[in-house]
């Protein structure tokens, strides 16, 4: 954490048109709205190293992390945080629902159908218009 935020990265795993999008439990902060895999950087862990570890935690899987797609910060009534997106493939693993109560593949076209997290709004606003 710097200057009161919170870093925190997410992983753009796409293929054939469409994205990964993961729903938290009900129990958690901001339960049951759609997200990115990912989560918290950890003290003394590069943003890279955090993504493949949180896929690996949330998922069970291996990710081979890319290049950024995009960073936004957001302030939630609890939190201030400064979520890096990366784009990620898959190496290693069929995704599982270790942390999360439900994985989809979505195309940019079906994002409307689903809450995301607040702090997704941009991310998701340019995989509409760009796509993945």
């Amino acid at each position: 954490m710097k200057d009161g935020v919170t870093e925190v990265v997410a992983a753009l795993i796409a293929e054939e048109g469409k994205f990964l999008i993961c729903r938290r439990p009900a129990h958690k902060a901001r339960g049951l709205l759609w997200e990115f895999v990912g989560g918290k950087v950890e003290a003394g862990e590069s943003k890279q190293d955090a993504l493949v570890r949180e896929c690996r935690e949330e998922l069970g899987v291996t990710v081979s992390v890319g290049e950024p797609f995009m960073e936004v910060t957001h302030a939630y009534p609890d939190l201030t945080v400064r979520l890096t997106v990366f784009r990620a493939r898959i190496v290693s693993g069929t995704p599982q629902m270790l942390e999360h109560c439900d994985l989809r593949m979505i195309s940019p076209a079906e994002i409307g159908e689903y809450a995301f997290c607040p702090a997704d709004e941009a991310i998701l606003a340019r995989i509409a218009a760009c796509g993945v």
